[in-house]
């Protein structure tokens, strides 16, 4: 994953600084907050856009506008990644669509109207799309399931036809936000998908995904979770974050999963036990914050000889002081200072 860049409100382009900045690995995010007056930054960009990859992203943002003029796009129709997001109302919409060169979208319209836009053929080609929140979330996700190249979806909001996401084959990085009471079984239909995260939204367990392919679960902030009975099925799980979980009142690895290296439990204010620590070999790091778990009980059991990174934290600076010590006198390193 490349870092990004931000060049913000340009009144000139520079080809040469965004060309170093992408061969340094770079994203480059050019974005406007307000109305570009200057033909020429948009048509240098657009220039440069047809010589770099979707690397280099286009951005359209800004609540403050009373409505975002889609038309603007017809100045740049060599743009492989483009966001319009942040914004309350656009008009034009339907200019998307005669962009041939999207790889990358991201689509945040606070009170958008066009709830089919999702159909248009060229965006079918993007291999990375981003659906934030709108007013209705009533954007239709059925037309998902012909983004034959989708690599990576954000959905945040939007469950109307959710299941056809589980037509998407070479998904393998999917964030869910804010989705509640739709089942989410369909994701068990995606056969490459690593990276999965499950942000706000509501539901009382996961029980029904199997995660059989899934290497990195990230669950935060998930109103009402209070079952993680079914982490065991995760065999390919490498990392693992649960946080912001004011109902979780234990967590408990029954299973071997040979290849989890890194835990992160954080705020997790009812979290009482996180125990089957021995049955994690592969475990590197380990970091509890702000939990209900007592330290004196959590610390008598088993530990994988490989965790070398402990940290337990709670609200109080000299309690976690002593702790910190107390760690590190086993053997131990906080993993922030290594010290």
């Amino acid at each position: 994953m490349r870092a990004p860049y931000r060049i913000q409100d340009p009144d000139v382009i520079d080809e040469i600084v965004i060309g170093k900045l992408l061969d340094d690995n770079k994203e480059v995010i050019v974005q406007f907050s307000s109305e570009v007056n200057s033909s020429d930054v948009l048509s240098k960009l657009n220039e440069i856009a047809g010589k770099y990859d979707e690397n280099l992203t286009i951005r359209f943002y800004g609540s403050s506008r009373n409505s975002f003029d889609c038309s603007i796009l017809d100045q740049i129709p060599e743009v492989k990644s483009l966001s319009i997001d942040c914004l309350r109302q656009a008009h034009n919409l339907e200019r998307i669509t005669s962009l041939r060169n999207l790889k990358k979208m991201g689509i945040g319209i606070f009170e958008l109207k066009e709830t089919d836009i999702l159909s248009a053929k060229n965006l079918q080609n993007v291999n990375r799309l981003y659906l934030f929140d709108t007013k209705t979330k009533a954007l239709n996700l059925k037309y998902l399931s012909s983004y034959k190249n989708l690599e990576y979806l954000i959905v945040a909001g939007h469950t109307k036809n959710i299941e056809a996401i589980g037509s998407l084959k070479k998904l393998n990085h999917l964030s869910l936000n804010s989705i509640s009471k739709v089942p989410l079984s369909f994701v068990n239909e995606l056969p490459i998908l690593s990276k999965l995260n499950i942000i706000l939204g509501g539901r009382d367990s996961i029980s029904e995904i199997d995660g059989k392919n899934i290497e990195n679960l990230n669950l935060t902030w998930i109103r009402g979770l209070n079952n993680l009975e079914n982490i065991g099925r995760f065999h390919k799980l490498k990392t693992l974050l649960v946080e912001d979980q004011i109902r979780l009142p234990k967590i408990h690895f029954d299973k071997e999963l040979n290849n989890l290296t890194d835990i992160k439990v954080l705020n997790c204010k009812t979290l009482t036990s996180l125990t089957g620590l021995e049955n994690l070999p592969a475990l590197h790091q380990l970091r509890v914050s702000r939990t209900n778990i007592i330290f004196e009980r959590f610390i008598q059991q088993p530990l994988p000889s490989k965790l070398k990174i402990l940290a337990f934290y709670t609200s109080k600076n000299k309690v976690d002081s002593q702790l910190k010590l107390q760690l590190k006198e086993l053997g131990y390193v906080d993993g922030l200072d290594e010290n």
